[in-house]
């Protein structure tokens, strides 16, 4: 199928499936829709397994969204549980559009888990609470993650799938390929059938050189991913400096932290190590799976500061991974530097990553689906140095290659009964289905918002809430500073940010309680007025406002930024 009857379908209101091979353009296709939705004020939810897989298309993970924690699977007492909490209320009530990205590593029960909570808010017994639910992903790649063995894997074997009635898009055009040559390799895996002359050439790409001189080494195994780095850390001159976990709560919740995510017990780090970011957030510039290179380290605080690959420099604070109880209360959590070392990422990690080049190894691979998402992140085949194979490497689940003909059948159903429709048909459906999620039709508007997104303006739309309103609503039951980054699970300097903001806002709140202790406060008071008093141009912004840095160097640097910025809501 192409991607504009794809669209269409998508515009018509339908629940979709978008599937295809790797580099057919299923993100991009989906940032197409969402763009449509955001011109007529409908901003969809969009969710996916993995920190790395949502943030390209700027969602969040299935289970901070639908407030699994660490669960795969609930019943309908813990959907009564949630019923409870007025801020997922308030969530699921605004919820009309669901974009689930990267299906293939969805386990059945999470599937249904989504929506067994829906139909709950929803209050309704359709599937997903009767939301519009579009589904992207490509079952050739990699399954989702089991310790045992299943009879049912796959979310499109759940009940909860088949009752959603999918119209189904299988999209055949490649654009991260542009090599005939790998596209063939890669038909061929999905097919079952390796050809000869796909041996041939993997075969001569066996430790072959490449001109990029720091490829992106993919493995399988994260055991191999830690030699990597930490031999490549080896090579870098200068000192290694070092940050070691906090934590509090019981060891029990502790280790359930460290084995539910990313976080490390302690990292080492060096100016010009690659780096991958391991932690949601946005407000910072950085979302788990965010690569870039440590430039140096503060001479404030000693934590790296890190040029991330889009360019953006970000000086790191200490993040929370936090576990809650049943009672919403936090019974554990885990401070640290949210970086780990990035030479080398497993292939897991990469799936929906494009590489220029990359460095792989299947010698080890133990599941369908690593050998042809690994050999799908590179656009040509001269860009691939191939460490080694095993029998495992090229196969791909007996199950899909079973059903991936019925697939394709689905899908020219789909086509063909979009394209029996006239363009006034069509025209009528898209209007009906925006005006049903409350977006508006009007030309006028729609124009408007293009203009509006064009540069950068707000949108008229009250769907999201500015996120330092957000911390705004959790100050009257947040004691400390810490105490409300837990609560909004932000870092604290975030936090001092959304204050500052928030102060603007609103001059009257009341934040005594976050004062430091006098002692920090009189230096700082002392110092603004001494710097006031001398009325130099230099210390002072173009509006007039004392500059932080002017303060902080008349401190000698013995008071940190946040520290500062947190006694200016007091100074100002």
């Amino acid at each position: 199928m192409k991607q504009n009857t794809a669209l269409d379908i998508l515009k018509s209101g339908k629940n979709v499936f978008i599937t295809g091979s790797a580099g057919t353009g299923k993100t991009y296709l989906l940032n197409l829709y969402t763009q449509y939705l955001k011109e007529r004020r409908v901003y969809p939810t969009i969710v996916a397994p993995t920190g790395i897989a949502a943030s390209h298309l700027g969602g969040q993970t299935i289970h901070s969204f639908f407030a699994l924690g660490i669960r795969d699977s609930i019943d309908e007492g813990y959907v009564d549980f949630l019923l409870d909490k007025k801020y997922l209320k308030s969530r699921f009530s605004k919820l009309k559009l669901l974009i689930i990205d990267e299906v293939s590593m969805i386990s059945p029960e999470i599937f249904s888990s989504m929506d067994l909570i829906l139909r709950g808010f929803k209050g309704t017994d359709a599937p997903f609470g009767g939301v519009q639910v579009v589904i992207s992903g490509d079952f050739f790649q990699l399954p989702p993650v089991s310790k045992v063995p299943k009879e049912k894997r796959f979310a499109w074997q759940s009940s909860a799938w088949k009752a959603l009635d999918l119209h189904t898009c299988y999209l055949e055009e490649k654009f991260r390929q542009d090599d005939d040559r790998l596209i063939q390799i890669l038909d061929d895996i999905r097919s079952g059938n390796i050809s000869a002359s796909s041996e041939d050439l993997l075969a001569s790409r066996h430790e072959k050189e490449l001109s990029i001189a720091t490829p992106t080494k993919l493995y399988t195994h994260n055991v191999d991913v830690d030699r990597i780095n930490l031999d490549e850390l080896d090579k870098l001159e200068g000192e290694t400096k070092r940050f070691v976990y906090e934590s509090k709560g019981s060891e029990k919740n502790i280790e359930k932290i460290f084995k539910s995510s990313l976080v490390l017990e302690e990292l080492a780090l060096k100016k010009g190590a690659v780096v991958i970011f391991i932690k949601n957030n946005v407000e910072a510039g950085y979302v788990n799976g965010t690569t870039g290179t440590v430039l140096s380290f503060s001479p404030i605080d000693n934590m790296p500061i890190v040029r991330t690959t889009e360019g953006k420099k970000i000086k790191l604070e200490p993040e929370d991974w936090s576990i809650e109880n049943d009672s919403g209360k936090v019974t554990a959590t885990v401070s640290q530097v949210p970086l780990r070392l990035a030479w080398a990422i497993t292939i897991h990690k990469s799936q929906g990553m494009t590489l220029d080049a990359a460095e792989i190894d299947l010698s080890k691979t133990f599941e369908t689906g690593q050998g042809y998402v690994a050999l799908s992140r590179i656009k040509n085949i001269e860009g691939l140095r191939l460490m080694g194979l095993n029998p495992m490497a090229l196969r791909v689940d007996p199950l899909i290659l079973h059903i991936d003909e019925r697939i394709k059948m689905a899908s020219l159903r789909a086509s063909d009964s979009i394209e029996a429709l006239t363009k006034e048909s069509l025209e009528n459906l898209f209007e009906s289905h925006i005006s049903h999620l409350g977006g508006t039709v009007s030309k006028e508007k729609i124009d408007e918002e293009i203009q509006n997104i064009k540069e950068g303006k707000p949108s008229h739309s009250t769907y999201v809430t500015p996120t330092y309103m957000k911390t705004k609503r959790l100050i009257e039951k947040s004691d400390t500073l810490v105490k409300l980054a837990i609560n909004r699970g932000l870092g604290k300097s975030t936090i001092v940010q959304h204050l500052s903001r928030i102060k603007e806002e609103v001059p009257e709140i009341d934040l005594a309680k976050y004062k430091p202790k006098d002692e920090i406060f009189e230096r700082v008071d002392d110092a603004v007025l001494k710097l006031k008093t001398k009325n130099i141009k230099e210390n002072f912004a173009e509006d007039g406002t004392l500059r932080l840095k002017s303060v902080y160097e008349a401190l000698n640097g013995e008071v940190s930024y946040d520290e500062l910025r947190v006694c200016m809501l007091f100074l100002t």
